[in-house]
């Protein structure tokens, strides 16, 4: 197996890396309850989709 003959510096390796880098995921309001929810899925709060109800979501009780 090949191996490299000299040693590569730390800038050498961190320009290899520059494109490593997080994104924060899209976030949009839903158009029913304007809950945050990601874009193109089913709301996990009212279970809407595309103004239909797809999920039947149950709500928590009231705490007293």
């Amino acid at each position: 197996m090949p191996l490299p003959k000299r040693r590569h510096s730390h800038t050498r390796g961190r320009k290899r890396r520059t494109g490593w880098k997080l994104t924060a995921p899209t976030i949009v309001d839903c158009p029913h309850c304007h809950e945050p929810k990601l874009p193109h899925r089913v709301c996990p709060h009212c279970g809407y989709y595309a103004g239909k109800e797809v999920i039947f979501v149950e709500k928590e009780k009231e705490r007293k």
